[in-house]
């Protein structure tokens, strides 16, 4: 499934993602959509070092007990957790009113759900991307808007009402603004959100302030424009590290069904946000049962990436590989790992690939012999022995052996450890 607009949360320790949906519009139906199709929320954890599970259907557009039905209109959500209650808030195409978007809640024993939906919207508040403030004192705020302004109120104790009309944003720069995401470091409060530039279109800029509702210091870009389309996103701390979540398209090529994406984030001492320039690699800490994609690489010599062919999910393999090319992934815990497993496809039957430890001529792990399979598009999952046992986190570079003058010695999707 295609997923944007993500807002991360951690719970009990655990990471969590809280995206919107992007799909195809209905057969028929397509002019109705020229821009983006959204038909509800799914909600997704890390499970481990890098894998992610899928928690299903945390509401359909449908099932918005005060919602327009089959408008595909459902965008950016959120969710926190307060007094042991896990509160969704979600914005949606409201029926008999005449507003573009109003913004309802559910509430849970359960960060997944299911949750139990409020039958109407909360009252006063119009707009789109609810971002949730709990502060130190245990009050909590609802950031909104969508348009040239930002808007924010304070919330009763029941999470489902505001406690006082909101106010307009102050501080903030000039042009179109949405995707309010607000968060607390250090006795600053950053309200973050999506800005649109006239000459570069979407970015991520920030602001600051001594207070949550502001007035705010506008500080400038976390993250610039990513090909001229949409960019939406969220700011997390997780095992002591700061992560900003947004989306692209890389899978897709298209602008209208977008993919999440994470990097990590760091601040100066001044409190000011070092700007963040996407990566392939993205975060995560592959571990045993862990898929690695040495696709999403953090440095290539020598070979090429390219969407995988034949019958193979939609991603990317390394291929075009040359003798002596190479593919580094960092950040590999390779503690408990006796067997290392890789998905290949080979046209020729020359060669072999190695695994070592932190650069081009580190520690041999293991090596795979290149075989036929039965074509460049033609899969196989091949395994073998780790050498002797490993233990801490290492880069894991691969190095492809094949003769001289070749061009292609095999084509490769991913590696396990097990």
């Amino acid at each position: 499934m295609f997923t944007a607009d993500p807002t991360a949360r951690v719970f009990n320790g655990k990471l969590y993602v809280y995206p919107s949906s992007d799909t195809y519009p209905p057969a028929g139906r397509e002019a109705e959509f020229p821009r983006f199709c959204m038909p509800g929320y799914h909600a997704f954890s890390l499970e481990n070092g890098s894998t992610w599970k899928d928690h299903g259907w945390i509401l359909k557009e449908n099932d918005v007990p005060w919602g327009e039905k089959d408008t595909y209109a459902m965008w950016a959500p959120d969710c926190i957790e307060k007094d042991g209650k896990y509160y969704y808030y979600y914005p949606a195409k409201p029926k008999n009113d005449k507003a573009f978007r109003r913004i309802g809640v559910g509430v849970s024993d359960n960060p997944t759900g299911p949750f139990k939906w409020e039958k109407s919207f909360i009252k006063e508040v119009t707009g789109i991307d609810p971002g949730l403030l709990l502060d130190d004192d245990n009050k909590a705020y609802l950031f909104f808007g969508g348009g040239h302004e930002l808007y924010a109120a304070p919330l009763k104790d029941n999470m489902k009402e505001v406690a006082a009309k909101p106010i307009l944003i102050e501080g903030l720069p000039a042009g179109y603004k949405e995707g309010s995401f607000p968060f607390k470091k250090d006795s600053i409060y950053y309200l973050t959100f999506a800005h649109v530039f006239p000459d570069e279109g979407y970015t991520i800029g920030y602001a600051t302030s001594k207070k949550p509702l502001g007035p705010y210091t506008y500080q400038g870009k976390i993250m610039d424009n990513i090909n001229n389309g949409t960019n939406h996103h969220s700011v997390v701390k997780y095992n002591d590290q700061w992560i900003l979540f947004y989306h692209s398209w890389d899978i897709s090529g298209y602008n209208k069904l977008r993919s999440i994406r994470a990097d990590y984030m760091t601040f100066k001492k001044d409190g000011t946000i070092k700007k963040v320039i996407p990566t392939l690699r993205g975060i995560g800490t592959p571990q045993v049962n862990d898929t690695i994609q040495v696709d999403r690489y953090n440095e290539i010599s020598g070979a090429k990436t390219a969407f995988v062919g034949g019958n193979e999910p939609n991603g990317w393999m390394v291929c075009d590989a040359k003798m002596m090319s190479y593919v580094r992934f960092n950040r590999v815990k390779f503690d408990g790992a006796i067997k290392i497993k890789a998905r290949v496809a080979s046209g020729q039957r020359n060669g072999s690939f190695e695994i070592r430890l932190n650069n081009l001529k580190g520690k041999l792990v293991a090596e795979f012999p290149i075989n036929y399979t039965d074509g460049w598009n033609s899969w196989k999952t091949i395994e073998t022995d780790i050498k002797e046992p490993i233990t801490g986190t290492h880069d894991l570079v691969v190095v492809f052996k094949s003769d001289w003058g070749n061009t292609k010695s095999v084509n490769l999707n991913w590696l396990l450890l097990q």
